[in-house]
């Protein structure tokens, strides 16, 4: 029987896997957006799983909210991306400061 504490065990998985690629990998954005969407995920776990046991339903409407605003990080990270590709040809993390003021 799957229980509450295998949901926290990968949830808490995803969150670690999450920041240590934020904290490892400085260089490439694209990991970077791919981190955030693995820690926020991880709490998605952790609405539902906690929502489930509880037996509410407010945990999983809010996971329905988290997912949207993960949805529009993505496709606004990706638009960026691009448009700073097409100016600069790469992707690098360091010429970001370039595109201040």
């Amino acid at each position: 029987m799957i229980g509450l504490e295998h949901y926290l065990t990968v949830a808490a998985a995803l969150f670690v896997i999450g920041i240590f690629g934020l904290f490892l990998n400085r260089k490439n954005i694209i990991i970077l957006l791919m981190s955030i969407e693995l820690i926020l995920l991880s709490v998605n776990i952790n609405l539902v799983a906690f929502s489930s046991y509880h037996l509410d339903m407010v945990g999983q409407v809010f996971t329905l909210f988290v997912l949207t605003v993960a949805a529009a990080e993505a496709a606004i990270g990706l638009a960026i991306l691009v448009c700073f590709f097409r100016t600069k040809g790469s992707i690098d993390v360091e010429d970001v400061n370039v595109m201040r003021g």
